[in-house]
């Protein structure tokens, strides 16, 4: 079942590829290029980027699909916030709404503003985003002329570092460590909205997703390499979760959904990598009250 290192397509059926997201591209068509190039159907990515934005798109192939939920949803971006115009996609990319004179700013005026951005935080997502609305996504109904009005959810920024700021140009670059759901064009927005000559996004890109760095990431142009990268191993990536080694006399048991004796020191609920006899990834389980594991994704399962 592992993945990384081997030569063959035929092998590569269970990993993932880290893609760096070139601008331009949906991940949904990276997503397609990425199926073509391995001749898998069962593809998928964790964290969409939108089109402009670039860098670090983890992409499942065959049973890691069903690991994603398992992985963290915490990210990182790089980013360059335009402060001085309002737009309705709050970046670059969107209709300019409004335009203000530049204020006189210095970094450690920039600094106070960002504090308030630290931490738990109510953001309110842009109207141009993926969030439901009613059923539908909410670009949808934005480009189709609809008033698009999200309601604020709590996220949370681990990390905001003021990076650089050019006073001349009214661009600040920021690093962003941020939760699940967090959008850095909101941050420009609120930021933006705060100093009171509003906020755009110019430029993204994201250097950490799942865990996975941007150092670890090849280009698209790799796929068309035969044979295509090797897949980093399931187990690489679920490193940081407990482990149980099943015995030869065990995995029979478990290919059925049999409960595992495990660990009796670990916590009820715990997430717990299985790993095979053979070392290869059997699958995930939870810890129960009674101090037992019980399956929760079975890679190979038996019948």
């Amino acid at each position: 079942m592992g993945a990384s290192g081997l030569n063959t397509p035929t092998a590569l059926t269970c990993g993932f590829l880290v893609l760096d997201k070139p601008a331009g591209l949906s991940s949904h068509s990276c997503v397609a290029q990425v199926r073509r190039a391995y001749g898998l159907k069962r593809v998928g990515h964790g964290g969409t980027l939108d089109p402009a934005v670039t860098g670090v798109l983890p992409i499942a192939l065959g049973p890691a699909t069903r690991l994603l939920p398992y992985l963290s949803g915490d990210k990182t971006y790089r980013g360059v916030i335009q402060l001085g115009i309002t737009t309705n996609t709050d970046d670059l990319e969107g209709e300019v709404l409004q335009s203000q004179p530049l204020p006189a700013l210095n970094k450690a005026q920039l600094e106070t503003a960002l504090e308030g951005f630290r931490g738990t935080i109510q953001q309110r997502p842009p109207a141009v985003s993926a969030v439901h609305v009613n059923g539908q996504r909410a670009y949808k109904l934005a480009r189709a002329g609809e008033v698009v009005e999200l309601p604020a959810r709590p996220v949370t920024i681990h990390r905001l570092s003021l990076e650089s700021w050019n006073p001349a140009q009214g661009q600040l670059e920021l690093e962003v460590a941020c939760s699940a759901g967090t959008y850095i064009r909101s941050l420009a927005r609120d930021l933006g909205e705060l100093l009171g000559c509003g906020g755009a996004l110019a430029r993204l890109r994201r250097t950490q997703a799942l865990g996975f760095q941007l150092a670890q990431s090849v280009g698209l142009e790799q796929l068309e390499n035969q044979p295509p990268p090797a897949l980093v191993d399931p187990l690489e990536a679920l490193a940081s979760f407990p482990r149980h080694a099943l015995q030869n006399d065990d995995l029979q048991g478990w290919r059925c959904g049999r409960a595992q004796a495990c660990d009796p020191s670990w916590a009820a609920d715990t997430a717990v990598v299985v790993v095979a006899p053979d070392g290869n990834l059997a699958g995930m389980a939870r810890v129960q009250a009674t101090g037992s594991l019980q399956p929760r994704l079975v890679l190979d399962a038996a019948g």
